[in-house]
């Protein structure tokens, strides 16, 4: 006689196996400009320190609550193509080539893409690449749909696997729709894509905006941080009459188009979200949202990213995959955007990769944390446009020290857990000052920085 529990125990145990063995799929949504703290949730833990604390991201809040999000998340070189060049390659800057935005990509970098294609994955590129005027399929995606350069917000033209293609509405719900639609071609093995937005990047004039977002928030203010009325180390301090004015990116009417935007990829982020669950792949996916660096909205005066200082290192970093990774869970180590790529290799099963800079920050995700992580990392900026000079930076948990080649006139000293809006500089020569200079130049010797 046939025992009636062993087809289901049977059953079940081919379930877990499956489920054991399933690869993750991926999705890396990528923002251009996009500050750590332009959030809901983060304005609401900012409380009464809040810039915009009526500001509302519920598919960004969504994603959070359903995964991790890393409050210490950094760029370590604050401009477009240099910090999407280590989200794909695992590297600093100075070791993958793309030290500036003039740059075209290595079409033969090896990449989380190329890995993961070598293992069996689809891959797909969407959106904003940003390397110069690089034209053609994106390296190591095997499907490509992007734009050349930056682009244009309404009605642009699009590459689609090398073949130029016209395009009709806002280019962020343009390249939503194209992965949405991939997706539910594709969705059904294994598959690593990339979602580059191009908001909130060059965000003046509502003309930029959709119809539905060009007059929302329309009364509302943001609130200046007590670095808005400083100076940058290497311009001339600011007068009494300087700080009356709405110096670079302070200006009311600025800031409520810059958060327009990132209402619009919130927005965009909820439709891939609910087409994972439609697909029911939600499960199975890795979603990472981030950003390319962080930006200044004020502070000492600056529009922009380039600078060292936090505004234009931090950037937002949520992560959820529910088969493995905790809800609502927050990490406070620190993590840099060369991580993403061993991370993806890690949670893939595929080995690490010799001459990434980054690690796996999978542990972290999950509660845990080496002995050995990162207490500090090397942050930098070669001139190029604009008048930020070449710097370099360490920063730690609590500390940073920014250094201006020929200019030691201009260095930086600040203690974060004091004085985290950076405005005190400590002695060059004080036990904090020398301390950093020997982590700088400790951290310089393990990439091979010399420049």
């Amino acid at each position: 006689m046939k025992n009636p529990l062993i087809a289901p125990l049977a059953g079940l145990l081919l379930c877990t196996l499956q489920a054991a063995d399933r690869k993750p799929n991926f999705i890396f949504l990528i923002a251009d400009d996009h500050r750590w703290d332009a959030m809901g949730l983060v304005q609401k833990e900012h409380g009464d320190k809040a810039r915009y604390p009526w500001f509302e991201t519920p598919s960004m809040d969504r994603l959070a609550n359903g995964g991790v999000r890393f409050r210490n998340a950094f760029i370590t070189h604050s401009i477009c193509s240099p910090g999407r060049a280590g989200f794909l390659t695992g590297q600093y800057t100075h070791v993958n080539g793309v030290m500036d935005n003039g740059t075209h990509f290595p079409v033969d970098a090896v990449t989380h893409a190329t890995l993961l294609r070598d293992a069996g994955y689809r891959t797909a590129y969407f959106g904003k690449w940003h390397m110069n005027d690089q034209k053609g399929p994106r390296p190591g995606f095997q499907h490509s749909a992007s734009f050349i350069n930056q682009g244009i917000y309404q009605d642009c033209p699009f590459e689609i696997n090398g073949a130029m293609t016209d395009t009709k509405g806002w280019v962020d719900d343009v390249t939503t729709d194209m992965a949405i639609d991939w997706l539910k071609n594709n969705g059904a093995a294994p598959f690593s894509m990339v979602i580059g937005f191009k908001s909130p990047h060059n965000r003046r004039g509502g003309a930029n905006l959709p119809e539905r977002l060009r007059n929302l928030y329309e009364g509302k203010t943001t609130r200046k941080t007590p670095n808005c009325d400083i100076a940058a180390a290497y311009h001339k301090p600011l007068t009494e009459a300087d700080k009356g004015l709405e110096r670079g990116l302070s200006a009311n009417s600025i800031h409520l188009d810059y958060l327009r935007h990132i209402k619009g990829i919130d927005e965009n982020l909820g439709r891939v979200l609910d087409t994972l669950d439609a697909l029911k792949i939600a499960d199975d996916t890795v979603v990472v949202y981030s950003s390319d660096n962080g930006y200044y909205l004020g502070e000492r005066g600056l529009g922009d990213k380039r600078a060292l200082y936090e505004e234009g290192l931090r950037i937002p970093f949520l992560v959820r995959y529910p088969r493995m990774f905790p809800q609502g869970a927050l990490v406070d180590a620190l993590v840099i955007n060369q991580d993403l790529a061993p991370t993806y290799l890690d949670l893939a099963g595929l080995p690490a990769q010799p001459g990434m800079h980054g690690r796996s920050f999978k542990p972290l995700a999950m509660g845990g944390k080496p002995a050995d992580w990162r207490t500090s990392f090397l942050a930098y900026y070669r001139k190029e446009l604009g008048d930020t000079p070449t710097c370099r930076a360490i920063r730690t948990e609590d500390a940073k020290l920014i250094v201006y080649p020929n200019h030691p006139e201009w260095t930086e000293i600040y203690d974060l857990r004091s004085d985290p809006y950076e405005l005190h500089r400590l002695p060059a020569d004080g036990p904090l000052g020398l301390r950093l200079a020997a982590e700088l130049e400790k951290q310089m010797k393990a990439v091979g920085f010399t420049q």
